[in-house]
C-alpha cells in the first residue's frame, strides 16, 4: 500500500439495519464493509417500554443507530488491511423523513419518556399524520401559499411538519419539552461532531424551506395557535452537501475506532447521495433507489412545478442544479407482505427442496409467463401513494382474480404495478418540462434481474445500472472526500469515486408493446381511485374498528 493512499468511510442508517464502508479516495474502490441490524427494527405494534401503537405508527430507536458507529465501522476497519491513520473522514446518509424530539443538548425525548409513543423518532414510513398533512394541504392551497407549487401541491404525511403538527396535538406536553425537532440525519452529525447542524437536503424535501426561509410564523399559527414557534425547533442556519460539518470527537472515535479530528461531511439523505455513487449528478440523470419503497432523485437545469412530487429544492442533490425528488412508498415492502402472507405452504415446501427462497421461486415462475396471460393489474398503493397522488391513506388493489388465479400470478401483477407507478412519475416529469435523459437503477432489488426488465419493458426505456451493491454508503463516502478536501466537489468527487453500467437493461419491442395495453388499464384505475373516496372509507371502517373495546 503506498504511503498516499487515503481513505473514507460512509455510514448508511436504514429501515432495519445501518451498514459502513471503506472507501479509497483515489478511484472509490470499496475495500471492507460491516452491517449491522437494529436490535429493534421498526417499532410498530408495540414499544419496547410496553404499551400498544395505533395503525399506520412506525417508530425506531436512537440507540440502534449508535451502535451502528460502535460496531459496524470498527468491523469494517478491522476486516481491511489499512491503518485508522489513513482514513481522512467519514460521511453519513440517513432514511427521511426519520425526525425525533430532542432537548437542546441534543437528548432524544425516548431516553427521557420512553413509555410516550410520540417521544420516540418517527421513521420515513409513519403515516400517522395524515390528518395533519391534509389540514396543511387544504390551509396552504386556501392561503395560496407559493411554495406548496414546489412539492407538488402536497405536501406528504411522512415530513417533519405533518409530524410535528401531530405531536403537537397528541401529546402537548411532550411538543413543549422538544426544544429540538431533528432528523436523524442531522441528528447522528450531532453525536460525532459535538455540534448541531442542519443540512439543506433534509431541510428542503422534508421540512418546506425554499427561498431562505420555511412557512410563515402566521400559517403556522394559523394550523395551530401553539404551532406558531414550530420553526425554532428546526434551525435556520444550513449546510451545504458535501460541506464539512465538524470534526470527530473524541467519543466518537472511541466508538468507531477511527482517528479524532478527521473530517465529518455533512448530513444526508440515502437517495440524494445514491446519485454520487452511480455517477449521476448531472442533469437529466434519475436514479431510481429500489428496496422496500423506492425513490427517484434527478438534478437538472429547469425549474419547473412538477404535479405530486417529493419536492424541488436548489443545491437539493449537488450545489449548483435543481434537485428533484419523487418516489412510492412501497415496492420491496409490498412483495415482502405478499411472501409472508398469501403464500401456500406448498410454495414455502417447493422453494427449499429448490434451494430458493419464495421470493427466488415466485420470481422464476412468474418470468416463464408471457405478458399479460395472468389477466391482471394492480395498484401499487399497500403503503400508500407518494408520487404523483400523495395520499397515504390510499391503498392496494388487485383486479382480474378468478379461480384461477395463482400466487405467481398476483406476485408478477404486483412487480409490473410498481413498475407503472415508476411510468407515471417519469411521464409526469417530461410532460412538466423536465426531460429523463438516463434512468439509473440501484438498492436491493438489483439482484432481481427478472424485475428490472419488466421496468426497461415498462418504461420503453433502457436501465442504467449502479455499479456497486453499497450505493447509499459510497454516496456517503463521497460526500465524506468532498468535505475532507480530497476532490474539489461533489462531481468531480463522484466522476472519480462513483460507478454505474450503461444499458445494462434494454426494453423488449414485443413485451413493451404488450405492457402498454396493461399500463393503460393501470392509469384507468389509478385516476378512478385517485380521489381516495372508497379507500378512505374503508380506512375509517378498520381505524373505527380498531378502536373498539
Amino acid at each position: 500500500m503506498s504511503e498516499d493512499e487515503r481513505y473514507v468511510v460512509g455510514v448508511d442508517f436504514g429501515t432495519l439495519s445501518g451498514r459502513a464502508v471503506l472507501v479509497r479516495v483515489a478511484d472509490g474502490a470499496e475495500v471492507a464493509d460491516a452491517v449491522h441490524e437494529y436490535d429493534h427494527g421498526v417499532i410498530d405494534e408495540t414499544l419496547p417500554a410496553g404499551g400498544r401503537l395505533d395503525p399506520d405508527w412506525a417508530l425506531q430507536a436512537p440507540g440502534d443507530w449508535l451502535d451502528v458507529l460502535r460496531v459496524a465501522v470498527p468491523k469494517a476497519l478491522a476486516a481491511a488491511d489499512v491503518p485508522p491513520s489513513r482514513v481522512i473522514g467519514i460521511g453519513t446518509d440517513f432514511t427521511a423523513c426519520t425526525v425525533l424530539p430532542a432537548t437542546a443538548d441534543g437528548t432524544p425525548l425516548s431516553d427521557l419518556y420512553p413509555d410516550r409513543p410520540h417521544a420516540w423518532p418517527k421513521l420515513w414510513k409513519h403515516h400517522a399524520g395524515q390528518p395533519q398533512a391534509d389540514r396543511i394541504n387544504a390551509l396552504a392551497a386556501e392561503r395560496g401559499e407559493p411554495w406548496l407549487r414546489r412539492y407538488g401541491g402536497k405536501i406528504s404525511s411522512e415530513w417533519e411538519f405533518a409530524k410535528g403538527l401531530q405531536l403537537l396535538e397528541q401529546d402537548p406536553e411532550l411538543y413543549r419539552l422538544a426544544d429540538r425537532w431533528i432528523e436523524a440525519a442531522d441528528w447522528i452529525i450531532w453525536r460525532l461532531t459535538g455540534r448541531e447542524s442542519r443540512n439543506i437536503c433534509t431541510a428542503g424535501y422534508k421540512g418546506i424551506y425554499q427561498d431562505g426561509r420555511y412557512p410563515s410564523r402566521e400559517f403556522l399559527a394559523a394550523l395551530h395557535p401553539d404551532f406558531a414557534d414550530f420553526t425554532a425547533k428546526l434551525g435556520h442556519d444550513l449546510s451545504p452537501l458535501g460541506g464539512l460539518a465538524g470534526t470527530l470527537t473524541a467519543e466518537a472515535a472511541a466508538w468507531t475506532g477511527l482517528p479524532e479530528g478527521i473530517a465529518v461531511a455533512v448530513g444526508n439523505v440515502d437517495a440524494h447521495v445514491t446519485a454520487a455513487a452511480a455517477d449521476a449528478v448531472r442533469p437529466g440523470q434519475m436514479v431510481a433507489i429500489m428496496g422496500t419503497s423506492t425513490c427517484h432523485v434527478m438534478s437538472s437545469d429547469r425549474l419547473a412545478e412538477v404535479p405530486g412530487m417529493c419536492g424541488v429544492v436548489a443545491d437539493g442533490i449537488v450545489p449548483g442544479l435543481w434537485g428533484y425528488e419523487a418516489g412510492q412508498s412501497g415496492v420491496g415492502d409490498i412483495f415482502g407482505w405478499f411472501v409472508d402472507n398469501c403464500v401456500p405452504a406448498s410454495y414455502e415446501r417447493a422453494a427449499a427442496a429448490a434451494g430458493r427462497t419464495v421470493h427466488e421461486h415466485l420470481t422464476e415462475l412468474a418470468a416463464g409467463q408471457p405478458v399479460g396471460r395472468h389477466g391482471l393489474v394492480a395498484l401499487d398503493w399497500n403503503n400508500g401513494n407518494r408520487s404523483v397522488l400523495v395520499d397515504h391513506d390510499l391503498s392496494g388493489l388487485v383486479v382480474g382474480q378468478t379461480l384461477a388465479t395463482r400466487p405467481e400470478d398476483v406476485y408478477r401483477a404486483l412487480i409490473e404495478a410498481t413498475a407503472f407507478g415508476t411510468r407515471v412519475i417519469v411521464e409526469t416529469f417530461e410532460a412538466s418540462g423536465v426531460p429523463v435523459e438516463e434512468i439509473v437503477v440501484a438498492g436491493g432489488l438489483l439482484k432481481n434481474r427478472f424485475l428490472l426488465q419488466v421496468y426497461a419493458d415498462v418504461l420503453r426505456r433502457p436501465l442504467s445500472v449502479i455499479g456497486s451493491s453499497q450505493g447509499p454508503a459510497l454516496g456517503a463516502a463521497i460526500h465524506a472526500a468532498v468535505a475532507a478536501g480530497a476532490h474539489p466537489d461533489i462531481t468531480a468527487a463522484a466522476a472519480a469515486m462513483g460507478r454505474r453500467v450503461p444499458s445494462a437493461y434494454v426494453p423488449d419491442g414485443a413485451r413493451a408493446d404488450a405492457y402498454d395495453s396493461l399500463y393503460e388499464i393501470y392509469r384507468t384505475l389509478h385516476d378512478r381511485f385517485a380521489d381516495g373516496a372508497i379507500m378512505h372509507r374503508l380506512r375509517a371502517l378498520r381505524t373505527a374498528a380498531h378502536a373498539a373495546p
